[in-house]
């Protein structure tokens, strides 16, 4: 690592982010609402996104640059097992081809903003909507912290981030004019800044990604040496070589199985949906979006390079910054910072919106001033997004990285248990809104209990999220354990709550609603005035 800083890089990461900086103010230029106090506007864009915008936004929203620096320092740490995110995002585009578009189709009727929206016209229940959106939110803020992390990890390798004698406001200076930045366009041009700079994000990320996996194996005397070292690594460490070792192939199958189902259950995937404008788009959307699997393969493999490199870092997140930094001209170092940084940004302002959303329309709409205008929504809206961004922050600048990291493990966990109200609702009306709360419970009780239980050699407690699934005894994702126990609960209770005659309240959808297009007879295709009363169904 340079002993200061990297000015080159440094002015190239600059250049770079000031470009976004001024797309993202621009953006709000970029197809300009015809009524901007709408969270229809704000917050989806005006649901007009096309085929490619969609595309860039839903790549920019999945792929992050905490997966650029995450994804390839697991694999520099643990081996092959590092992968399972190639799978996984695989596997949840056939799942997103079936139901996604249904979810569109409903909430374009009806004009839902969010997830909870629809759980509570579906089943009538503002407790269960209310579980769903907290769990959207407690699961989506470690997730903008990681957004940070992964701008901070560049800046220290830049050496920027300041020494251990650093004073925290200097050494924090940098990431606070990065924060500042995002929440203010964020809050000037909504939905539209980060889907004009994902433009941007993807095509930089594509670039290095290439470049990276054609230059540095030239540099490193090709795959063959790079694969051999990293078996040596692996294979001195215990770890099984580049394979997986028998037992952790159960690990490997549930976490990889576990993290696709959960994918499009965050709020941040939902919103970069609905903001498209027909079915169709969802539906190409589903075909094209595995190539962003086939970059997220290769870029798996900058983990094995790294070692091959002789990379030797405290904090495996920094392996990859300093790969590039080792590696590449200073100047294409900056790109390729670049491209990590603003990777960063995108997914960041998606998240805060969307969790902005569900606090705004589920909590505020719901239980604190149901008579609220549509303006009215868009202000406390903006307002809150601006607050999610401050809370990561704290997560960030206030405690350890490894607080964060677990956070999200668990907001993985607690996200896939929401995908019986939401998934499970889109097809059937058959699960009772009573049992599909204790559901919930259950599930987010027994994951974060037994998160909680797992440790690791640095720390006591959610040191990882994989323990022993009950009755089999094989080592698993906790979530997907937990979301069986969920499903459990819930299909047993139905038939009770149904034997019992319990009310199943009011289910304000139709069968048509799940297939309607944009323009068919009866889809809201005007949005409310911005001082009358929201149409709501």
């Amino acid at each position: 690592m340079n002993d200061g800083v990297n000015g080159v890089a440094l002015a190239v990461f600059i250049i770079f982010f000031a470009a976004v900086t001024v797309m993202g103010f621009l953006a709000a230029r970029w197809r300009k609402a015809e009524n901007e106090h709408s969270l229809d506007e704000w917050g989806l864009g005006g649901r007009s996104f096309g085929t490619w915008v969609t595309w860039f936004l839903l790549g920019g929203d999945l792929y992050t640059a905490y997966t650029f620096v995450a994804v390839p320092a697991a694999i520099y740490a643990a081996g092959a097992s590092g992968f399972f995110a190639v799978p996984y995002t695989i596997l949840i585009y056939p799942m997103m081809f079936v139901f996604l578009p249904r979810l569109w189709s409903v909430s374009h009727k009806h004009g839902y903003v969010t997830t909870s929206d629809f759980v509570r016209g579906r089943f009538g229940s503002k407790g269960l909507s209310l579980a769903v959106a907290v769990t959207g939110i407690l699961a989506t803020m470690p997730y903008i912290a990681l957004q940070l992390v992964g701008i901070q990890a560049v800046l220290d390798v830049m050496g920027i981030g300041g020494g251990e004698n650093t004073h925290w406001f200097i050494k924090d200076l940098p990431l606070l004019i990065a924060f500042g930045v995002l929440a203010a366009y964020t809050y000037s041009s909504g939905l539209r800044a980060p889907a004009l700079i994902a433009f941007v994000k993807d095509g930089l990320i594509y670039l290095v990604i290439a470049v990276a996996i054609t230059y540095i194996p030239i540099k490193l005397g090709g795959f063959d040496d790079i694969f051999g070292a990293a078996s040596e690594k692996y294979e001195a460490a215990g770890a099984g070589g580049l394979v997986p070792n028998a037992q952790s192939q159960w690990t490997y199958a549930t976490l990889a199985l576990g993290s696709a189902l959960a994918l499009f259950m965050y709020p941040h995937s939902v919103t970069a949906v609905l903001s498209s404008r027909s079915r169709d788009v969802i539906r190409r959307n589903s075909t094209i979006l595995p190539l962003y699997s086939l970059m997220l393969g290769l870029l798996g493999l900058l983990g094995f390079m790294a070692i091959a490199a002789g990379i030797k870092v405290e904090n495996g997140q920094l392996a990859i910054p300093q790969l590039f930094e080792n590696m590449f001209p200073d100047w294409f170092t900056g790109v390729a910072f670049a491209a990590i940084g603003i990777g960063a940004l995108v997914p960041a302002a998606i998240m805060s919106i969307a969790a902005a959303n569900l606090f705004t329309r589920n909590i505020y709409k719901d239980f604190i001033k149901p008579d609220a205008t549509p303006a009215q929504e868009t202000k406390v809206s903006k307002l809150v997004s601006l607050l999610v961004k401050v809370g990561a922050l704290v997560f960030v600048l206030g405690m350890d990285k490894t607080v964060a990291i677990n956070f999200q493990l668990l907001g993985g966990i607690w996200i896939l248990q929401t995908m019986p109200a939401l998934v499970g609702g889109l097809f059937t009306r058959w699960f009772h809104r009573w049992a599909l709360l204790a559901g919930w419970a259950v599930g987010m009780v027994y994951g974060t209990a037994a998160a909680y239980g797992v440790a690791s050699p640095t720390q006591k407690h959610f040191g990882g999220s994989s323990a022993e699934i009950p009755g089999i005894g094989e080592i698993g994702y906790i979530g997907l354990t937990a979301f069986v126990l969920n499903l459990l609960v819930t299909v047993v209770l139905t038939f009770v709550l149904k034997a019992l005659k319990a009310p199943e309240g009011i289910d304000e959808t139709s069968p048509g609603d799940y297939t309607v297009d944009a323009g068919d007879p009866g889809v809201r295709t005007e949005l409310p005035p911005a001082t009358a009363e929201p149409s709501r169904p």
